[in-house]
């Protein structure tokens, strides 16, 4: 998806529905957030899909809605990932240790 393709964000708290530019909609699973200099991003896993497959978008505020976008920018788009991905591999470690006791 490209950065002109805005979705908004609707639905319930751990589910959103994002509409791109096309009218198609799909719904995700919100897996994480994260605010990291100063921007809030979402790691959003597809509820019909591969279950490791996950994207991250970032949200922004426009006409006043919070919708949420591409990261374009390769350099943040790596960084965010990274924090997701070390976010979500403790959370596992944590749930396999516990689940070991």
């Amino acid at each position: 998806m490209s950065e002109k393709e805005l979705q908004e964000m609707d639905l319930e708290p751990d589910r959103v529905t994002l509409t791109d530019e096309e009218g198609v909609e799909r719904e995700f699973d919100i897996i994480g957030t994260l605010q990291m200099d100063g921007n809030d991003y979402f790691a959003l896993a597809p509820v019909e899909g591969d279950e490791d497959e996950y994207i991250v978008l970032k949200a922004i505020e426009e006409n006043g809605e919070e919708v949420l976008i591409t990261i374009d920018d390769d350099d943040e788009f790596d960084k965010v990932a990274d924090a997701f991905d070390n976010e979500m591999m403790e959370e596992y470690d944590l749930d396999e240790t516990a689940e070991e006791k």
